[in-house]
């Protein structure tokens, strides 16, 4: 591909992703990964969890994976890209369609498309999950770090912080 060729590929990739990026763009991260480091080679698969780290750290809305992967393919020129890409369709999209859901309140099928939406979602949100988990461990001690941060997640109330420290700890002795 050349250089050239990129800027056109993250608009129309992010315009689309844009466009079915139900629950925002964590909705999306497989679709995201798959054509950053699978289909463009944009970056290898610790590149993509390195830059969702930095975008899920960073202050701000949880699309600046957006911006990050607009930058590793294209320096500023791919992050302004990507951003507006990402943002322009499904702002656009989303003005129309609420002008319709909100005159066709109180109907049958608006609660049975926003029912069916929900699952949706969720399987989404958890085949991003396990994209991440694929793309960041690569050792049976950071599987295990996974599993007992996504149960303590689950099953306590601790903050998540928390969380985030004891892996950093690991992290600093060499541990995963």
């Amino acid at each position: 591909m050349k250089s050239g060729d990129t800027l056109p590929e993250l608009a129309a990739h992010f315009a689309l992703l844009s466009l079915i990026a139900i629950g925002g763009a964590q909705t999306v991260i497989p679709e995201m990964h798959r054509q950053a480091v699978d289909v463009a080679r944009w970056m290898t698969a610790p590149e993509f969890a390195d830059l969702f780290a930095i975008s899920q750290a960073a202050p701000g809305p949880n699309m600046l994976i957006v911006a990050l992967i607009g930058w590793k393919a294209a320096g500023l020129a791919g992050a302004l890209v990507a951003t507006l890409a990402m943002c322009g369709p499904s702002c656009a999209l989303t003005y129309v369609v609420n002008q319709a859901w909100h005159r066709f309140r109180g109907t049958r099928w608006r609660a049975a498309v926003q029912a069916g939406l929900a699952p949706v979602t969720v399987g989404i949100v958890l085949a991003s999950g396990y994209i991440l988990t694929r793309a960041a461990d690569h050792s049976l001690v950071a599987y295990l770090v996974t599993a007992a941060t996504v149960a303590g997640l689950l099953l306590t109330r601790l903050n998540p912080l928390w969380f985030l420290a004891g892996g950093g700890v690991l992290g600093l002795f060499g541990l995963v």
